[in-house]
């Protein structure tokens, strides 16, 4: 998928995947990451996520990368900080407040940027992403992510026939062969959504479930 495709939908105001609340499964799953206080955690194709700010209020530090100069600025607009922005190769580091979100591509952040990183929250990198990005993603992040990193994946599951993406299906079978055998995978919850955000049955969908995954870097 091109990147003009992200930028364009926030310059638009086409941020129907944008949640103005903080993700109920990140509140009542977040504590069986266990991830220790104060330790740094990842937010890939974080946007402007209010799950950002509530990561930092549990004490971590919270490091992103979105691919839209615009979500990340109305993000440190919105938390009144004023950030320090510094180039960091081809990426753009904007930090301020115990956030440090980079403006640029997924795929060219290093392992360097994410040595002290213990947990990663993916809501809507995975299924943001076209079927060969999403195997390009889980390879990227075996690369970068170091050994008994956490991650909380949230996917969704849905006849894709019914909808075109994205967000796109990701089925259990596909996380399995996306993250094995580099990440142990875990499913923590599946539960019926598709009265939850009646957008996705204005958009065709007859079917639609979440689930939450609990997967450790090996």
């Amino acid at each position: 998928m091109d990147p003009l495709f992200w930028r364009e939908r926030w310059e638009n105001g086409q941020t129907g995947f944008h949640q103005a609340q903080v993700n109920i499964d990140l509140r009542a799953l977040w504590p069986r990451v266990h991830c220790p206080p104060h330790a740094p955690v990842f937010v890939p194709l974080c946007g402007k996520s209010p799950d950002l700010a509530w990561l930092r209020a549990q004490g971590h530090k919270v490091i992103g990368i979105e691919l839209s100069e615009l979500a990340v600025a109305s993000f440190f607009s919105e938390q009144q900080l004023q950030p320090v922005r510094e180039c960091s190769g081809s990426l753009q580091c904007w930090s301020a407040g115990g956030y440090e979100l980079y403006v640029g591509d997924f795929f060219d952040l290093g392992a360097a940027k994410l040595e002290n990183v213990h947990a990663l929250y993916d809501r809507a990198a995975l299924i943001a992403l076209p079927a060969p990005l999403r195997e390009r993603y889980a390879r990227h992040l075996s690369a970068i992510l170091p050994a008994g990193c956490k991650m909380l994946l949230l996917t969704m599951d849905y006849p894709q026939e019914q909808m075109a993406g994205p967000p796109f299906a990701v089925a259990e079978s596909e996380v399995h062969t996306l993250f094995d055998p580099d990440f142990s995978v875990r499913v923590l919850t599946t539960r019926d959504a598709l009265l939850e955000e009646p957008r996705f049955q204005q958009r065709g969908l007859q079917q639609r479930y979440e689930q939450a995954y609990l997967l450790e870097r090996t």
